[in-house]
């Protein structure tokens, strides 16, 4: 049977990226330290925040307590942390600033005569959407191909970036550093097949986010029947559904048994008859709420959101 809840995907970058990180859109600061303990501790080595999220901080304090626990043999170079700029910092100056914060927050909740209590680096960030125009999308670029070059953030990528935004990047003259991933909604009843060949042609990972529909599939009929054959969740179909379309998958929970059960997935794999009869290819049932992947490449004005 298949590893694939702890297998890696080797990024363009060099560098290798969890196939399971723990989701944290909707993590209140107040849950995210423990959640983020409760993944570590029961396998997970990914975990991905953002700006927007408001829980970078704990996100990491979460990782550092980790790291801190008597016996623990895991390393920091084990875990791999993932953050986003926020459409609000597109632009170079905009995003240098955007990743000195992202940066400072790597000591988490550490006093100032704990110096030595930091992460060190970022092992990817994104930029979370292509919200704002070609000039600002590329600035930001600019800004993080030089925050590589510093040694400060191992690998860095797009998010919810469709194929107008992405060939505006890689036919870009001033591109050095290809981005690694594209990191955007993807489940059985959007599998955005077009998109996914792009990324893959051009060795970019497709990760995804919101894999278990934020609920939404959750009692789809063909699902149950899966859940019930393979005695297992609708929620750990989903995530092996995810994982055999060979996809990074970000599941999000702060339910210690759930997180842990969302890991435990390496005792069955879904027939090919099976993983192509769940969902719908031709589907759009987005559950998100938004899909930036559809906005203008050339627009000037970025959407109001709220």
């Amino acid at each position: 049977m298949s590893n694939l809840s702890n297998s890696t995907f080797k990024l363009n970058s060099g560098y290798e990226i969890p196939r399971v990180g723990l989701g944290f859109y909707l993590t209140s600061a107040s849950d995210a330290s423990g959640a983020v303990v409760s993944a570590l501790e029961s396998g997970y080595r990914h975990i991905d925040s953002a700006k927007f999220y408001e829980n970078e901080r704990d996100a990491v304090e979460g990782i550092l307590r980790f790291l801190e626990t008597p016996g623990n043999t895991v390393k920091r170079e084990d875990i791999f942390y993932t953050t986003k700029i926020w459409n609000d910092d597109h632009g170079y100056e905009q995003t240098t600033a955007a990743i000195a914060e992202a940066l400072d927050k790597l000591s988490g909740d550490s006093k100032p005569e704990q110096k030595d209590r930091n992460l060190a680096y970022i092992d990817l960030v994104l930029i979370h959407s292509p919200y704002s125009n070609r000039e600002k999308r590329l600035g930001s670029w600019k800004a993080l191909q030089e925050a590589v070059k510093a040694g400060k953030i191992k690998s860095i990528g797009v998010s919810n970036y469709g194929i107008p935004h992405l060939e505006e990047l890689l036919n870009w003259e001033g591109l050095e550093v290809k981005p690694a991933i594209n990191q955007i909604e993807l489940h059985p009843w959007l599998q955005r097949t077009e998109l996914v060949e792009y990324l893959r042609k051009h060795d970019i990972v497709p990760e995804a986010y919101t894999p278990l529909t934020r609920g939404q599939k959750l009692n789809d009929p063909q699902l149950l029947e899966f859940a019930k054959r393979y005695n297992k969740s609708p929620a750990q179909i989903l995530i092996k559904w995810s994982l055999q379309a060979g996809f990074v998958t970000l599941p999000k929970s702060v339910n210690p048994d759930r997180i842990k059960a969302n890991i435990d997935i390496d005792d069955f794999e879904l027939t090919p008859e099976d993983f192509d009869k769940l969902g719908d290819k031709t589907s759009v049932a987005n559950s998100s709420g938004w899909d930036p992947t559809t906005y203008p490449v050339d627009a000037l004005v970025p959407p109001v959101l709220g």
